[in-house]
């Protein structure tokens, strides 16, 4: 058990999780107190020891999964949850075609294949229909067995081989059918009223969610104990929502870094309010420290230093929007102004061609997104074809407000710095950095891939005081913790 839980945690840290020595201790102490039948009260005494934020439970929940997987007496691994016993519901003559099956067939692989489509449809129904867990484990591994086509060592995802399965139970069919029969005809559910119909809608959705998921564990059941659990995890781990790259997130991966973002930028707020208190020292006080050194012989021993009077920047951001970048330009910009207050201005400009000033969609507006939403619906960016142009943009953009750039600005400008092959303009930034207090790039493209094609970055990182990768939220914090 303890090579296992080893073996968990390294896969725990390889997914960016922080574990600690103490934690992995802690764990393993924990471990002792749980009966290890019972894998719910392991899941979450493991996650209360191992866990330390809310975003990172679907990584620990994965790798959980995987590791401490369901296993049946024919695997020849230890006895899992619900093993040996006799699914409720599905005793002799309850599942169609069952009877006079052996034993063995309810419990391990291959029962499935010796039921025809129509018998499986039946088990499936009557197992959703009466809500039966047993049941519906039971069909979940018929229906592997028959429809997944799962062989050993051939290197291919466990959502492939959900893909089959779910494509071939037409579980749509199954919920109009369950619909039907809670109405009490065959074909229709018109005896129900449309309140009723809803709410029965909603449960048997619900039900049928719970049948794909004992599908996908025991797929991923049969997967680990083909390739192994080190293996498996290596092939479905996911990033963290900190480490999800932004230019090339799903939707869903994006909608939760936008969950993540509001306690990021409370938590970078008061990182940065703490840092401007107490985490700079003044200019050296040289008369305090000659004072000072009378009493070691003239040996200034501790320097003195003044006081700091912390200053508050102001930020100028400057984000290419094209379609390129867009995705990573709105995150930075919900960034920004969720920690406004701990800079003394901020302002914002966008472009793709033409560039606009849209600090004023971003006033009185308490939630950032809105402003985002007016900013890409009303924002005047085009100037010829709407194709990135950063020499133009740049150029506009000191015409109109290089003035207002002082040396208490700091200047952020976002993007990838593919301009098209037009003219680059990088005498703009020179002399913005003449005047700025600083000038930093952030570039959501990978290293790499700098300087190639029409990426015109090094002409640009020449007059930057730093040009940074940042493709996620980490890198971006990270930026941002170092900027006040």
């Amino acid at each position: 058990m303890l090579d296992l839980l080893t073996g968990f945690v390294a896969e725990l840290r390889r997914a960016g999780l922080p574990v600690s020595l103490t934690e992995h201790l802690d764990a393993a102490e924990a471990v002792h107190h749980i009966p290890l039948e019972d894998r719910e009260a392991l899941k979450y005494a493991l996650g209360a020891t191992l866990v330390k934020s809310s975003a990172h439970w679907r990584a620990f929940e994965m790798a959980f999964e995987i590791y401490f997987a369901t296993r049946l007496p024919g695997d020849g691994g230890a006895a899992g949850e619900g093993e040996g016993e006799e699914p409720s519901g599905a005793g002799a003559g309850e599942a169609p075609g069952a009877e006079g099956r052996a034993p063995g067939q309810r419990r391990g692989g291959g029962g499935g294949q010796g039921l025809t489509p129509e018998e499986l449809a039946e088990l499936l129904f009557r197992a959703l229909q009466r809500d039966d867990p047993g049941l519906t484990a039971l069909g979940a591994r018929y229906a592997v067995d028959r429809y997944a086509g799962m062989e050993p060592g051939r290197p291919v995802g466990g959502t492939y081989y959900l893909y089959r399965t779910l494509r071939n139970l037409d579980l749509d069919r199954m919920l109009e059918r369950l619909l039907a029969a809670a109405g009490g005809e065959t074909g229709s559910a018109t005896a129900l009223t449309p309140l009723e119909e809803r709410l029965a809608r909603d449960e048997y959705h619900a039900r049928i969610e719970r049948l794909r998921r004992a599908i996908e564990t025991e797929i991923r059941r049969r997967l680990v104990m083909d390739r192994g659990a080190e293996a498996l995890s290596r092939s479905v781990r996911k990033p963290l929502p900190e480490d999800i790259d932004v230019m090339h997130a799903t939707r869903d991966e994006l909608a939760e870094l936008h969950r993540t973002l509001h306690p990021l930028s409370r938590k970078l707020a008061v990182r940065l309010a703490r840092k401007r208190r107490h985490g700079r020292r003044g200019p050296l006080d040289v008369r305090a420290t000659v004072r000072h050194s009378l009493s070691t012989g003239g040996v200034p021993v501790e320097p003195r230093f003044r006081h700091p009077r912390p200053a508050k920047p102001e930020i100028f951001v400057v984000a290419d929007i094209s379609g390129s970048v867009a995705s990573f330009a709105r995150f930075t910009l919900h960034l920004v102004y969720a920690i406004s207050s701990q800079f003394s201005k901020v302002r914002s400009f966008v472009f793709v061609d033409g560039i606009d000033e849209v600090t004023r969609f971003f006033e009185g507006v308490d939630d950032p997104a809105q402003a985002v939403h007016r900013i890409n619906t009303e924002a005047d960016v085009i100037w010829v074809d709407g194709h990135s142009d950063y020499g133009h943009a740049l150029s506009v953009f000191h015409q109109r407000w290089g003035s207002d750039v002082t040396s208490r600005t700091s200047v952020l400008l976002l993007g990838d710095a593919r301009n098209n092959y037009h003219a680059s303009e990088a005498w703009v930034l020179e002399d913005l950095q003449r005047a700025a207090r600083h000038v930093y790039w952030l570039n959501p493209e990978p290293r790499d891939y700098w300087g190639s094609g029409d990426s015109i970055i090094d002409e640009y990182a020449a007059h930057c005081d730093d040009v940074v990768e940042c493709r996620t939220q980490r890198q971006l914090e990270h930026f941002v913790g170092d900027l006040a």
